[in-house]
């Protein structure tokens, strides 16, 4: 069973341009089901398509030199306009400069090609491939694309008049989402014990590839240990001395471990605003980008809502995730706020002239009480618009000048307005 992924539209549209197209993203997220449909779509219009995957030992002779791989699209296209799919092509090495030649070549056709580790082709392909290429990024399923899936795509055109109508419904949906993630075979697994298996089963191969074998680092234990205690600072400051104590490695190693997991998409950090004296400045917070992932990290895959907690910042996390996916290709930044008197607001967009500070309530209740971080931060900053997203409470207040708006999740939407 195919869940439909918002990408594929805007993958066909990047179909016409001479630029190489890229897909990014974290192992197990479905670029190569993607590609595979792309490559459907193509051949039901009639197109000419090839598909050669770096992973199969048939088809990996083929990656050894332009001048091969040519001479094998030449053998199915000729000099024909054709639609050439290279899958997992980050096990190549300077994937970037083979791609460059190819690109350089002036040939007839269109290159779509997939990787699981950004450090090759995010990092270096923008070194080798300036003005050739455009990267897309494949998150795992996102809440929207769960939601269309879960109601048979009933309601993909009303949505959040779903969740506002249908509330038991609703709350079992966002439950599971908020318990298992969005990687597609977790979603179709039938069972429990089949989803434990699965999930086990790509952060073992994220540690065996792109860990060990892509950026050579031999330690994968260490990392290992530094992701699940990581897991269980969800949303909190980052203490990297305490963190190096805790894994037996050096602080630098700490900070370089950090930074693996984010160039391969398993966290994010945030990092502080801060535009007056006596706030934090250095500290990030850290996020998962799936969180079923940071579940299985912490040890409670599969437990229900009720059994965990951490809801709170399970439902933070989730909302990082909806404000990030609003603000990607953007010059916006997502940050956090915390003054050194412990006053603090989860989330704040920095649009440069304006900012948009998001504070996070896993409530149902029916109060709208201004959280004390957000009073302090509206007493600093007289900011125009504040929001408080929840689960459930849509109300409007203001504080001197300042509109606050508290709003449910699926309301998101409604902070990029004007």
């Amino acid at each position: 069973m195919y869940i439909k992924r918002y990408l594929f539209k805007t993958l066909l549209e990047h179909l016409d341009s001479q630029e190489i197209t890229i897909v990014v993203g974290p192992r197990q997220v479905g670029k190569t089901t993607l590609l595979l449909k792309l490559k459907e779509y193509l051949e039901k219009k009639g197109e000419k398509t090839l598909f050669l995957n770096y992973d199969l030992d048939k088809d990996r002779p083929f990656f050894s030199s332009q001048i091969a791989l040519v001479n094998k699209i030449k053998l199915f296209f000729g000099n024909q306009k054709g639609f050439v799919f290279l899958d997992e092509i980050q096990r190549k090495e300077n994937a970037g400069l083979f791609l460059k030649g190819l690109y350089d070549m002036n040939l007839p056709y269109k290159f779509i090609v997939t990787g699981s580790g950004s450090l090759e082709l995010k990092e270096k392909i923008h070194e080798s491939l300036p003005g050739r290429k455009r990267l897309f990024y494949l998150r795992s399923v996102s809440f929207w694309e769960f939601l269309n899936f879960k109601t048979n795509y009933q309601f993909e055109q009303k949505k959040r008049e779903f969740l506002k109508i249908e509330k038991i419904l609703a709350k079992e949906i966002l439950n599971e989402y908020l318990m298992f993630g969005g990687y597609p075979k977790v979603i179709l697994a039938e069972t429990l014990k089949e989803k434990q298996i699965i999930i086990n089963d790509i952060f073992q191969s994220f540690l065996e590839k792109d860990i060990s074998l892509l950026l050579q680092v031999e330690k994968t234990e260490s990392l290992s240990k530094l992701a699940r205690l990581i897991a269980h600072q969800q949303g909190q400051l980052i203490n990297y001395s305490e963190l190096a104590s805790n894994v037996g490695i050096s602080q630098p190693t700490v900070k370089k471990f950090l930074w693996y997991l984010e160039k391969t998409f398993i966290l994010a950090r945030v990092y502080p605003f801060s535009k007056k004296r006596k706030e934090i400045v250095k500290a990030p917070v850290v996020y998962f980008q799936d969180l079923g992932m940071a579940n299985f990290l912490r040890g409670q895959f599969g437990l229900s809502i009720n059994q965990i907690n951490n809801a709170g910042l399970l439902f933070q996390n989730f909302i990082y995730q909806l404000l990030e996916e609003k603000i990607e290709n953007t010059i916006w930044s997502l940050n956090y706020w915390r003054s050194k008197d412990g006053a603090e607001v989860d989330f704040v967009i920095d649009k440069g002239s304006t900012s948009l500070p998001v504070e996070v309530k896993y409530s149902e209740s029916s109060d709208s009480k201004i959280p004390r971080g957000l009073s302090s931060f509206i007493k600093k900053y007289q900011p125009e618009r504040v929001f408080v997203v929840n689960l459930n409470i849509e109300n409007q207040l203001f504080k001197n000048s300042t509109e606050i708006n508290f709003l449910p999740y699926y309301q998101i939407d409604k902070i990029f307005e004007n």
